[in-house]
Order: structure tokens, then C-alpha cells, then sequence
């Protein structure tokens, strides 16, 4: 008979190896993480050390290393944030923390060797809200299909976009730098370099894809020097054309924010600002306190707007897919702009775009369509005209809703293709009515294209036509309708209109 205190011990071990997850040896620590769905999958793993005290507002540091299995099972905080749903329908992202740096992993294989495709994806949020767990951007039904997909959260509002006359002072280089965020991203991507194979990861074949804010960053990383050489291809959806700020305007918004944090302005002290809780930048009213939804032009990240790095042709040389939504609009109606208002704060210039709009006669449906075209539609033309004589590169418009919101819905709204993209429309709870039969298929041929060109370089599919690259003087669409059509030459007078008047609602919807 065995005794009481080996059979226990017995048991211990059985119910250990039963509950025993993959694990991953890093050059940190080993990790354990879960099994699900045919995927591994490692979370709230630190990529940089906690960003607190006194490295609140410094460039990431590399994470310290621990004994022992670490617990991959749990996603890690995101970062500090005023709560609430993400500007894409994703959710809410849960608890929050300025000890938010962690990176997430899904992998079909978790081993060296494997020499895996890689998509890491950026979340958005305009650069104030989001996190890299919500769950219409969970990464399984990517990786079923032979792709090791990364998400991860970066510095957010003030704590991650700030210029202020006490951190440029102490700043040991000169500009001091702004975008905290975005040198955030960077030591994600290099995480990546280092650790990635250890999960089945091919590190020279990375491609970086992100929407709205997420979108902006790639497009930065893109432009930004430090990042040249860390990814290989670049997906931007839904990428807007409003003007970065100057050094000059950010310091002033970063003097305004110390006066409402009860500090002197701009003789606050960094160690003041550095003794403020994290907290309370998640409780700021004041929108004009943060930089949203743009980052800072002047530092060693960004040296200079998008739009002067891809007309000089300093951007990486990597193939880019590019485009935007049919109601990419709906993102201004979160932020309490109306389409109205906006046709009235074009004056006497509303009968001049009208005239390329002859089926709209109401103003709110107007503004609407001007600000989706002006914003999204413009500037993805621009950028892709800008870098196809680089590198490859190919435009979409996305239109096709679900079916079931067919007449409710006036266009696919800000983020609505992202469960389309990962394929999580049944599951992510973030939909608006179930997902069909056809619904699924849309989602499945817009995955394959996106899984091609993460493995080829070329976003093509088994069904549907050859997609053609967008050129500088002939504009082509692949759009993703009921079906993917070509559409040469797609709202050519329109986006034309705009590109020749610049960013005619910059200063509307700012």
C-alpha cells in the first residue's frame, strides 16, 4: 500500500505535468506559457524594464533577467490610460499600470529552428488608449495558419508623447527625445531580433502591421532611422493625414500639462514631475493636455514629418500594403466632431468640393465622406505614391460589411476590418450582430492575403484577381467588397482635390 504522503506527492506530479504548458527558454529566463486552439501561446512577457521612478520618461531599458520558469499565462497591464472602450470597438483593456511594457506571443511551433514568418502587430488608439491584448486582435487564427504572431503595449497620453523644458534640460543628447511610445515600439522590435526564433520566429522575415495610431507608427517606424533594419514588410491601415506636432507646440502642451498636475509650469523640476502618480495622468479631462493622435517631430526617432522622410525618400525600403475604410469617418464622430459642422468650417469652399460629391445632398452625410476621403483616403494615396518608386507597394479600400449590418451600417467604421484581418469576429465579442457564412469567407481571403505578404512579400490569394501594385501616376485599389475588385484610377478627382489643398481639415478636426 503506498503511503498517504507519496500518493499526495504522486498526485502533485501527474496534476503538474497535466497542467504543464509549452515552454520557451529566452535569453531572459525560461517562460511557460498555454496550449489552445492548435497555437502556443506566451503572454505578459517584459520586453524593457518597468518604465517607473526614474526611468519614467527615458529611453526603454532592457528587461532584467529572473530564475527559474517565469508564468506566461496571464497578459501583462496595459499601460496608463483613461478607461474605457478602444476607439476600434475592441473593448476594454482591462487593468492598467505604468509597469506595462510586455510583449505577447502566438506561435504553431515553439522551437528553434522552425524559421517562421513573423507579424507584429502595433495597437491603436491615437496614441492615448488601446493595449496589445484586446481580443478581436487575438493572434490564433493567424498563427494556425504558419505564422508567429507578436502583439504589445507601448507608452501612452503624456507618459508616452512629451516635451517639456525640465527632461530637454537633462536630456544627455540633443534634441532630447519626444516619442517615448515610439522608442517603445522599437525595443519591441528589437526584442523580437533577439528572442524571437526561441519561439519558432524567423527574425529576418518580420513584418510590422498596425491600424489607425497603429498605422501612424508603422508609417513611423518606417521613417524613423533607429528602426531601419528590424522588419522586412509593412501593412498601415487606416493611417490619417494630420500633421505631427512641432517641438514648439508639444513643449507648450507638455508646460500646460505640469500647471494642471498642480506643478509651476515650466519651471517644474523633472524630479517633480517624475513624483506625480501614475494615475493621475489617467485622469486628465483636458484633451489639449495630451498630443493625441499625433507623435512629435524633432528627435532622433522622428527627425521629421512622414510625409518630408517619404518625399525624400528616406523611409525604409520595405514592401507596404496601405489603405482605408469606407467609413473610416466614424472615428471623428467618437472625438464629437460632426459631419455638419465640418462642411460649415469649410465656408464658401463647401460648393467647390461639392462638386465631387453630386449624389450627397446631406451635409452630415457631406462632411462625412469629405473627412474620410480628406483624411484617410488622401493619405493613403499620397504615402503610397510617395514610396512605390522605393519599394513594392499596394492600396486597398475596405468595404464590405457584415451582412447583418448591411442597413444599419453607412460603411465598414474606423477598425471594423481588424476582426476581419485575424479572423476573430466569432470570438472577440466585439461585433455588432453574428458573423455569417459569407462573413467568414470575406475574413478568410482577406487573412490569406495578408498571411502571403507576411510570408512572400506579395499579398497574393489562391481566389480572387491579381492584385496590382499602386503606382505614382496611375493610382490602382484592390477593393474588398462582396467581392475583391480592381478599381484603377479609384476617387482620382476626389483624393486629387485634396492632395493639391493639403491638409484641408487638419485644423478642423484637431
Amino acid at each position: 500500500m503506498i503511503p498517504t504522503a507519496l500518493a499526495a506527492w504522486l498526485l502533485a506530479c501527474v496534476a503538474a505535468v497535466a497542467h504543464a504548458g509549452p515552454t520557451v527558454a529566452t535569453a531572459g529566463g525560461r517562460v511557460e506559457g498555454t496550449a489552445a486552439g492548435g497555437v502556443n501561446i506566451f503572454k505578459g512577457l517584459p520586453y524593457a524594464a518597468a518604465p517607473v521612478g526614474a526611468l519614467r520618461w527615458r529611453a526603454p531599458q532592457p528587461a532584467p533577467a529572473w530564475q527559474g520558469t517565469r508564468d506566461a499565462t496571464r497578459f501583462g497591464p496595459a499601460c496608463i490610460q483613461k478607461r474605457g472602450p478602444s476607439l476600434e470597438g475592441g473593448g476594454d483593456v482591462g487593468p492598467t499600470s505604468e509597469h506595462c511594457l510586455f510583449i505577447n506571443v502566438w506561435t504553431p511551433r515553439a522551437e528553434p529552428g522552425a524559421a517562421l514568418p513573423v507579424m507584429v502587430w502595433i495597437h491603436g488608439g491615437a496614441f492615448v488608449i488601446g493595449s496589445g491584448s484586446l481580443p478581436f486582435t487575438d493572434g490564433t487564427v493567424l498563427a494556425r495558419s504558419g505564422v508567429v504572431v507578436v502583439s504589445f503595449n507601448y507608452r501612452l497620453g503624456p507618459l508616452g508623447f512629451v516635451v517639456h523644458p525640465a527632461l530637454e534640460s537633462e536630456a544627455a543628447t540633443q534634441p532630447a527625445t519626444a516619442n517615448f511610445g515610439l522608442q517603445d515600439q522599437i525595443a519591441a522590435l528589437r526584442w523580437v531580433q533577439r528572442h524571437i526564433a526561441a519561439f519558432g520566429g524567423d527574425p529576418n522575415r518580420v513584418t510590422i502591421f498596425g491600424e489607425s495610431a497603429g498605422a501612424q507608427s508603422v508609417l513611423a517606424l518606417m521613417a524613423a532611422p533607429p528602426a531601419h533594419g528590424l522588419f522586412q514588410h509593412a501593412i498601415a491601415q487606416s493611417a490619417y493625414g494630420l500633421s505631427s506636432h512641432t517641438r514648439d507646440k508639444a513643449r507648450a502642451t507638455g508646460v500646460k500639462l505640469a500647471d494642471s498636475l498642480g506643478l509651476p509650469g515650466a519651471r517644474a523640476s523633472a524630479k517633480q514631475l517624475r513624483a506625480v502618480p501614475a494615475e493621475r495622468f489617467a485622469m486628465l479631462e483636458d484633451p489639449k493636455l495630451t498630443l493625441a493622435p499625433s507623435p512629435v517631430i524633432g528627435d532622433a526617432v522622428l527627425p521629421r514629418s512622414l510625409i518630408a522622410t517619404f518625399r525624400t525618400g528616406r523611409q525604409a525600403k520595405v514592401p507596404l500594403v496601405i489603405g482605408s475604410n469606407s467609413d473610416d469617418a466614424s472615428v471623428a464622430t467618437a472625438f464629437g466632431i460632426r459631419g455638419d459642422a465640418v462642411i460649415r468650417q469649410l465656408g464658401a469652399g463647401k460648393l467647390f468640393v461639392q462638386q465631387h460629391y453630386p449624389d450627397v445632398t446631406d451635409d452630415a452625410e457631406l462632411g462625412r465622406q469629405v473627412v474620410r476621403d480628406a483624411v484617410f483616403g488622401t493619405f493613403a494615396r499620397r504615402i503610397a505614391a510617395l514610396h512605390a518608386p522605393r519599394a513594392p507597394t499596394w492600396r486597398y479600400y475596405f468595404s464590405r460589411r457584415p451582412q447583418n449590418l448591411v442597413s444599419t451600417q453607412p460603411g465598414v467604421p474606423h477598425g471594423g476590418e481588424i476582426p476581419v484581418v485575424f479572423g476573430t469576429g466569432d470570438t472577440c465579442g466585439c461585433t455588432a450582430a453574428p458573423w455569417t457564412d459569407a462573413d467568414r469567407a470575406v475574413s478568410r481571403h482577406v487573412t490569406e492575403r495578408w498571411l502571403t505578404f507576411a510570408k512572400t512579400g506579395q499579398p497574393d490569394a489562391a481566389d480572387g484577381p491579381r492584385w496590382p501594385r499602386d503606382g505614382r501616376l496611375v493610382g490602382t485599389v484592390l477593393e474588398f467588397s462582396d467581392m475583391p475588385t480592381v478599381q484603377p484610377e479609384f476617387m482620382r478627382d476626389r483624393l486629387n482635390l485634396f492632395i493639391s489643398g493639403g491638409n484641408l481639415l487638419d485644423a478642423v478636426l484637431r
